[in-house]
C-alpha cells in the first residue's frame, strides 16, 4: 500500500534532526524508469511556498526523475533565500543521486521538492542536506512506508494507498491533518504509476481526480501554502490504459487518501459528507455543500449530536445556487428532518452516536449534484491546530 507498489519507483524515509525527538523528517522518491513523465497540482494561496515555486517551474518540462520532502519546516515566506535553499537542495540531491547511480544523470530541473511544516523559518540545510544522502542510501523497493511516516506533521498515522489496473498500478502516499480546504486541501501528496503515460494523459487525469476529490474536502477553511499533489510514471508495466482507465485509477486513489486525511482531522470526531443533489449545475452543488462544510454552527452542533437542520438551511441560504427556500429538503443520516424548508420528521430520531455523519440536502432546481466531505469541529480542534502552520 505504497509509492513503490508500483514497478520503477524506490523511496526511503530518514531522520535528519529538522524535527525535535528525533522521528523520521526526510522522505525521497525516486523514479527509476524506463519513462520519467509527470504532473502536479499546487496550492491556490497566492502566497506560496518556495518548494511550490520550484517543484511548479520543474513539472513545465514533463520530467521528473525524483521527489525529495521534508517535514519539521515549510520554507514558506522565507523570501530569496528560502528559494535558493529550494534550489540548493534539488542540486544536491540531484548530484548525489547521479553519484550513485549514474546512469540517470540528473540535474537540479529533473528533482521536486516539498516541505511541510512551519511556516516563516528557513530550513537548517547542515542538517537536511546530509539527511538527503542518507535517504539516498537508505533507497529500496520497501522503502515506500518510511517515506509516508517521514512526511507526517500533526498526522496520528501514515497515510497510503494502491489502486490496480489490468496489469498497471497506482500508489500514493499523502499527508495532512489541519487546515484542509478545497484547492486542494493542505496536504502533500506523491502518487505513482508504472503506467505508460504522458504528461499531457498525466496531466488531464490528475486535474479530473483532484477536482472531485481533494478539492471537496473541507475540514477548517484554512487553505495552505504547501499544497501540492505530483504522479509520477514510471511506464515499467510496458501498459499505456486508456484515458478514462487511467483517471479512474488516479480518482480512486486519490479518494482513498482524502478520507484517509479528512479520518485524520486534528480534534475530529465525526466525519461528515454533504450530499447536495436537485441542483441546477454542478457549481452550484459544490457551493451549497462548501458552504455547509465551512458553517462552524453546523460543525459543533454535530459535535453535540445535534442534527440542527435550521443551521443546515441557514448556511445553504448563504449561497447563489439557484434554489427556492421553501422548497428545500435536508436528511440528516437518512432521517428527512426538513421537507419545503420547514420541519418534518422527528429529529430526535437521528442517530448521531457513530462516527460517520451524511447530510443530503435537496434543491429541487435541476439535475445535478456533488458531494463535500467535511468533519466536526470539536474543542481539541485548537490544542492540535496550534502547533501546525502549513
Amino acid at each position: 500500500m505504497t509509492v513503490t507498489v508500483p514497478r520503477g519507483f524506490r523511496a526511503s524515509g530518514v531522520a535528519a534532526g529538522l524535527k525535535s525527538g528525533g522521528a523520521s523528517d526526510v522522505a525521497l522518491v525516486v523514479n527509476d524508469g524506463p519513462d520519467a513523465t509527470v504532473a502536479g497540482v499546487f496550492t491556490a494561496n497566492r502566497v506560496k511556498a518556495a518548494p511550490v515555486l520550484w517543484t511548479q517551474q520543474v513539472v513545465r518540462g514533463g520530467v521528473v526523475r525524483a521527489v525529495v520532502l521534508n517535514s519539521g519546516g515549510a520554507n514558506a515566506c522565507t523570501g530569496p533565500a528560502g528559494f535558493q535553499d529550494t534550489h540548493a537542495t534539488a542540486e544536491h540531491t540531484a548530484a548525489a543521486l547521479t553519484s550513485a547511480s549514474p546512469r540517470l544523470r540528473l540535474g537540479a530541473g529533473d528533482v521536486a521538492v516539498c516541505s511541510t511544516g512551519l511556516i516563516g523559518e528557513r530550513l537548517p540545510m547542515p542538517k537536511l542536506l546530509p539527511g538527503v544522502r542518507a535517504a539516498i542510501r537508505g533507497l529500496s523497493r520497501e522503502g515506500g512506508a518510511d517515506a509516508a511516516e517521514a512526511i507526517m506533521t500533526t498526522d496520528t498515522r501514515p497515510k497510503t494507498t494502491v489502486t490496480r489496473g489490468t496489469g498497471w498500478t497506482v500508489g500514493g502516499m499523502a499527508k495532512g491533518a489541519g487546515m484542509l480546504a478545497p484547492a486542494m486541501a493542505t496536504m502533500l501528496c506523491v502518487l505513482t504509476t508504472d503506467a505508460v503515460a504522458g504528461p499531457d494523459a498525466l496531466d488531464a487525469a490528475l486535474r479530473a481526480a483532484c477536482r472531485v476529490t481533494f478539492d471537496r474536502i473541507d475540514s477548517d477553511g484554512c487553505m495552505s501554502t504547501n499544497d501540492t499533489v505530483l504522479l509520477l510514471a514510471s511506464g515499467a508495466s510496458g501498459i499505456e490504459p486508456t484515458e478514462a482507465e487511467l483517471t479512474a485509477a488516479v480518482t480512486a486513489a486519490c479518494h482513498d487518501l482524502a478520507q484517509q486525511l479528512l479520518a485524520d482531522a486534528e480534534g475530529a470526531t465525526k466525519q461528515i459528507a454533504i450530499e447536495v443533489v436537485g441542483a441546477a449545475g454542478e457549481d452550484d452543488a459544490v457551493e451549497v455543500g462548501r458552504a455547509v462544510a465551512r458553517n462552524n454552527l453546523v460543525k459543533t452542533a454535530l459535535f453535540g449530536n445535534d442534527p440542527n437542520w435550521g443551521r443546515i438551511l441557514a448556511a445553504v441560504g448563504t449561497t447563489a445556487a439557484a434554489f427556492e427556500p421553501d422548497g428545500i429538503d435536508v436528511a440528516v443520516n437518512g432521517v428527512w428532518v426538513c421537507r419545503g424548508g420547514a420541519a418534518a420528521e422527528d429529529r430526535a430520531k437521528v442517530d448521531l452516536t457513530g462516527r460517520d455523519v451524511t447530510i443530503r440536502i435537496d434543491l429541487h432546481s435541476g439535475s445535478d449534484r456533488a458531494t463535500v466531505w467535511t468533519n466536526d469541529l470539536s474543542h481539541a480542534y485548537v490544542h492540535e491546530n496550534s502547533a501546525y502552520s502549513s
